[in-house]
C-alpha cells in the first residue's frame, strides 16, 4: 500500500495541492489501482499484438468536391447582413 509520503510526492510532481483527508483517500485509491495493474501483469500476453484501442475504429470520410452550381444570390439572401455581393460581418480587428 502506498503511504502518505508517496502520495505527497506524486501530488507534488502533478502539481496538486491535497488536503490530509485527500492524501489518505488517494493513498487507498492509488494502492487499489496499483494492485489491479499487478494483476494485469500476471496475464500471459505472449503472441498478442499491441493495440491502441480495444475495438477497431475507422474514420468515415468523403472526398472533397468543388460545387460551383450554387445560386450566389440565394446564398447572399440567407446572410444576416450583406454589402452588395459580399457577406458583411462585425469588425474584429482595429484599423490601427
Amino acid at each position: 500500500m502506498l503511504d502518505r509520503d508517496q502520495v505527497r510526492k506524486v501530488a507534488h510532481l502533478a502539481r496538486l495541492a491535497l488536503t490530509p483527508e485527500e492524501e489518505e483517500k488517494f493513498s487507498t485509491e492509488l494502492s487499489k489501482i496499483l494492485e489491479y495493474v499487478e494483476q494485469l501483469n500476471e496475464l500471459d500476453t505472449e503472441g498478442v499484438p499491441p493495440t491502441t484501442r480495444a475495438i477497431e475504429l475507422s474514420n468515415i470520410t468523403r472526398t472533397d468536391s468543388l460545387n460551383t452550381d450554387r445560386d450566389r444570390e440565394a446564398l447572399l439572401d440567407n446572410a444576416p447582413d450583406r454589402d452588395g455581393d459580399f457577406f458583411k460581418v462585425p469588425q474584429i480587428m482595429s484599423e490601427s
